[in-house]
């Protein structure tokens, strides 16, 4: 496994992160603890979850399920860089949700990271990410709380999720302006289907020197080979890959896709994330496994290397936004 540093800190993560998810909707605690495993084994010591991952089975199911991991002992919880969010509503589905429950006031992220750490069985989280912007709570308030948080040892980075990047920029003047570290990372969408992260959010990550976290590299299964899945009877398409190739053009692109690594020998979703890892600002795609199959190809990924040809390629599949502001102003 290769490492870098989470932006601009000193903290050392893999080049993957394992995203969780999934655990407890569709795939079982022993399976999840068995993926957990084999991950760290592989040397994956960056860990992604959410105090909402759960949903169908209750909120804050996959934190407990993460919890139960690091009971076992054997230096788990010591080994990894233990990543959860907070923003949305822990309301068991159908309810609504109480005053002060959800968002980033200063009472709410107090109540959910004690919440978190309970579930988590574990005396702090190594960074905490606000899931989404809180119109409604300014950053002075929100750098309190996490500063507060900070020196308890409860918490030890803040980072973002879902930022545009404006407000990234207000986060981190605010944070600057207050005496405080700010944020160390963004966590958002980005893939080759979906690059409009690059007018903006990766740009200002950048700048501020923040470490930029994709989810959905495969964009929902689409650049994971769909077509010939498809083909081979093997997959049925739903979820974001379906939304996307009922798109007019988009499956033309991801016929394109597939021939263009068939050509060259390649599997489509290690070619993903390898584009993702060659990528400017890029620490670490957020993978899902549901199976050891899936997690080794994910790890393959971290050792390819794409070359010109096939990069150029890529671009001409997939193009950019291009460069900011230049694509827009001119």
């Amino acid at each position: 496994m290769k490492y870098t540093q989470l932006g601009r800190t000193g903290l050392k993560v893999s080049r993957l992160t394992l995203g969780t998810m999934n655990f407890g909707p569709l795939t079982n605690e022993p399976d999840s603890h068995t993926l957990m495993d084999a991950a760290l084994d592989a040397g994956l010591n960056f860990f992604d979850t959410a105090n909402t991952y759960g949903q169908s089975v209750g909120r804050g199911r996959t934190e407990e399920i993460l919890g139960t991991w690091f009971t076992q002992g054997g230096g788990r919880r010591d080994k990894v860089v233990l990543a959860t969010k907070v923003y949305g509503s822990m309301a068991p589905h159908g309810e609504a949700t109480w005053p002060n429950h959800d968002r980033l006031s200063a009472l709410s992220i107090r109540r959910a990271v004690e919440a978190s750490l309970k579930r988590l069985q574990t005396d702090h989280i190594d960074l905490y990410q606000f899931h989404h912007i809180d119109r409604q709570t300014p950053f002075e308030e929100i750098w309190q709380a996490v500063d507060v948080l900070v020196q308890q040892g409860k918490i030890l980075y803040a980072g973002s999720s879902n930022f545009p990047g404006y407000k990234i920029a207000q986060a981190n003047e605010t944070a600057r302006r207050l005496g405080s570290y700010g944020l160390v990372s963004e966590q958002c969408l980005y893939n080759l289907a979906a690059r409009d992260a690059e007018m903006e959010v990766v740009p200002a990550a950048q700048d501020y020197g923040l470490g930029v976290i994709p989810w959905s590299p495969l964009h929902g299964g689409l650049l994971g080979g769909v077509l010939r899945k498809e083909g081979e009877g093997s997959r049925r398409t739903g979820g974001r890959a379906a939304a996307e190739l009922a798109k007019p053009g988009v499956r033309a692109q991801v016929q394109a896709y597939e021939d263009l690594l068939d050509k060259h020998g390649l599997e489509p979703g290690e070619v993903a994330l390898a584009w993702l890892l060659s990528r400017p600002g890029i620490t670490a795609p957020i993978v899902g496994p549901r199976t050891a199959g899936q997690l080794e190809s994910a790890l393959r990924a971290v050792e390819l290397e794409l070359s010109g040809e096939v990069l150029d390629a890529l671009d001409e599949i997939f193009p950019g936004p291009g460069p900011s502001p230049e694509s827009f102003a001119w």
